[in-house]
């Protein structure tokens, strides 16, 4: 990546760069807001929450929550940041639950991005082959048009078959070669997007591996990344190595290292998280090793 996501805000008031995060706040259980705000903060950034939505907890394995709705707020709180001519070196929305929301985000990055700000859009679709629940077909028309020139986009396998009307694949059952060429494939469809660089998440590798994969289209690169799976599902991981990537991207790494290093990470959280017995709908346990994004050491 090159260095013209490092520098100061160009109101010149943050040393740090600023991060917009356009999701939604669950107060417990670790994913969205709170995962993505101690995650980038810890790797040196402002980060600016604008919340799409509260909910008492978040949605996977809790029942009798509270909701309330944010759109209307998003569009407040966009004119006070307006008033106060802020700007940010990245942009980084996530799900959104309405077509009214997408639209208040387009209308978000119209406003305050300069030209050496980082579109990062992160597609929160479904998973597993399946849509959530919420999502329609116009709202997975119109994600795809936020990922239209966006700098980078992070689909999991299942939202990236969606937006580029693949069929969901058994990938488990392929060699390593059947894999990469179908990963490869599958980016180059999603280049289609406009997005500039692509990362997909989420790819069963084998009995008991996963992948990440990415394409750089400004470079003609593909990078094609296996790793041991872990053999707990947590929510909100899909948020850390979003925002792992995000933040290594603002550093200055390189795509790739940035690829690797997520992925790396993430992989480890979930180690370390899947050796007590604590309900895995609390996420993974990040807070043991923000630190290490600080300051990087080897484990």
């Amino acid at each position: 990546m090159t260095e013209k996501f490092i520098p100061a805000c160009a109101d010149g008031v943050s040393p740090l760069p600023r991060v917009a995060a356009i999701h939604d706040l669950s107060c417990f259980g670790r994913c969205a807001l709170t995962v993505i705000m101690p995650t980038l903060s810890a790797m040196g950034n402002q980060v600016v929450p604008v919340p799409t939505c509260l909910l008492s907890s978040h949605t996977g394995g809790f029942t009798d929550l509270y909701f309330e709705d944010m759109t209307d707020s998003m569009e407040i709180i966009a004119e006070h940041f307006e008033k106060m001519d802020l700007r940010f070196n990245a942009i980084y929305p996530g799900f959104l639950g309405s077509v009214l929301q997408i639209e208040h985000v387009k209308e978000f990055i119209e406003r305050f991005a300069s030209p050496d700000t980082l579109i990062f859009v992160d597609p929160v679709m479904g998973d597993d082959g399946v849509l959530y629940s919420t999502y329609t077909r116009e709202l997975m028309e119109r994600m795809a048009e936020l990922c239209h020139g966006a700098d980078v986009i992070t689909p999991n396998l299942t939202e990236a078959c969606f937006l580029t009307g693949t069929p969901y694949p058994d990938t488990s059952r392929m060699s390593e070669a059947e894999l990469m060429e179908y990963a490869r494939a599958l980016c180059v469809k999603l280049c289609g997007t406009g997005a500039k660089k692509i990362v997909i998440t989420g790819i069963g590798f084998g009995e008991s591996g996963l992948c990440v994969c990415g394409m750089d289209t400004e470079a003609d690169k593909f990078i094609f990344y296996p790793f041991e799976r872990v053999r707990k599902s947590y929510p909100g991981t899909g948020d850390l190595y979003a925002s792992v990537l995000l933040g290594a991207l603002l550093r200055g790494d390189s795509f790739e290292a940035s690829i690797r290093f997520a992925a790396d990470f993430t992989r480890r959280v979930m180690d370390y998280s899947s050796r007590f017995d604590s309900p895995t709908r609390e996420g993974v346990a990040l807070e043991a090793f923000l630190g290490e994004l600080a300051h990087p050491v080897d484990f």
